[in-house]
C-alpha cells in the first residue's frame, strides 16, 4: 500500500504530515514512524503529523517525534498542520483543532500563520536563580532554559549532555535551550526531547523564551521576535496579576514537496 505524505517546514522545524481521516496509517507502529523520519533511509523529519477527523472542531492533530514517541504541544507543527488543513479544504483562514494539551485556535494572516497558545501561570514558572538565569516554564512542551554569552559557537551537545545529569527531577524529559542577545537579536537555541539533537527552530520554546524575558523585566515589548537557526518566529503575549494570556506564535510555513511511501 501507498501512503501519500506532505513534507513541511516552519522556521525549519520540518515535519512529515499524513491525511488520516479514513485512519489508514498505523500510528501504533513506533518504529514505521522513526523510519519515515530518519534522514538517510527515510523522507526525513523532525517529527510526523497526522490530521484526523474530530466529532465537533475542525480537525485533531496528532504529534509523533522523530523517535516515535509522543510528548507535548508542538507549536511550529501546528503552525504547519493549519496551512495542510487549508490546502485539503477543511478550512479557510481560521480553525480550531485538538491537540494533545486540548484546543487551539489558529489563524492564516498573507504569509503569517499563527496559533494560540496555552496560558502561562506566574505560580508555574520555576526560577533557579543562578547566574544562566535557569528557568522552567511549560509552554506546552516543558522547556528548560539557560542564559548564554556565547550563543553562536555554544558547543549545544556537549552543554546539554551535562545539563542532563543535573535536572534529573524533570523524569519525562525536557527540551534545553540556551538564548543570548546577539547584534540587538533575541537568539535561541533548542535541543529537542524525542529528536535527541539541535532543530533549526521550536515554537514552544520560543514562548518559553518570550514569557522568561516578559517575566524578569527584560523587554517589556508585547510583541517579541526569536531569532533561531533557521527563521525567525514572532510571540505576541499579555499579561495580568496572575499569568501570560492571549499568546501567539506566528510565523512562515511551506510546503516543500510531497510523495508517496511505498514500504508499508
Amino acid at each position: 500500500m501507498n501512503q501519500k505524505f506532505y513534507k513541511y517546514e516552519a522556521a525549519g522545524n520540518d515535519f512529515v504530515l499524513i491525511d488520516n481521516r479514513q485512519n489508514l496509517f498505523n500510528s501504533k507502529n513506533p518504529n514505521l514512524i522513526r523510519k519515515i523520519c530518519d534522514r538517510y533511509s527515510g523522507v526525513g523529519s523532525d517529527g510526523l503529523i497526522l490530521l484526523e477527523n474530530h466529532k465537533n472542531l475542525d480537525f485533531e492533530m496528532i504529534y509523533f517525534n522523530s523517535d516515535g514517541s509522543q510528548s507535548g504541544f508542538c507549536a511550529n507543527g501546528s503552525r504547519c498542520i493549519t496551512h495542510f488543513a487549508n490546502y485539503l479544504k477543511i478550512i479557510k483562514n481560521k480553525a480550531k483543532f485538538e491537540a494533545s494539551d486540548g484546543a487551539h485556535d489558529s489563524v492564516i494572516d498573507d504569509l503569517q500563520i499563527k496559533v494560540k497558545m496555552k496560558d502561562i501561570k506566574f505560580r508555574d514558572i520555576k526560577s533557579y536563580n543562578d547566574s544562566k538565569m535557569t528557568t522552567f516554564i511549560d509552554s506546552g512542551s516543558p522547556h528548560i532554559i539557560f542564559k548564554t554569552n556565547n550563543i553562536n559557537d555554544l558547543d549545544i551537545f556537549s552543554e546539554t549532555s551535562l545539563n542532563k545529569k543535573k535536572f534529573t527531577e524533570y523524569l519525562d524529559g525536557l527540551n534545553y535551550n540556551y538564548w543570548g542577545l546577539n547584534k540587538n537579536k533575541i537568539k535561541l537555541r533548542t535541543f529537542e526531547r524525542g529528536v535527541n539533537c539541535e532543530t533549526k527552530s521550536c515554537g514552544s520554546g520560543s514562548v518559553a523564551l518570550a514569557a522568561l524575558l516578559r517575566f524578569n523585566s527584560i523587554t517589556e515589548n508585547e510583541n517579541i521576535l526569536i531569532s533561531m537557526p533557521g527563521g525567525e518566529l514572532q510571540v505576541s503575549l499579555r499579561e495580568n496579576d496572575h499569568s501570560f494570556y492571549d499568546i501567539w506564535l506566528s510565523g512562515t510555513v511551506k510546503q516543500v514537496f510531497s510523495g508517496s511511501l511505498k514500504f508499508l
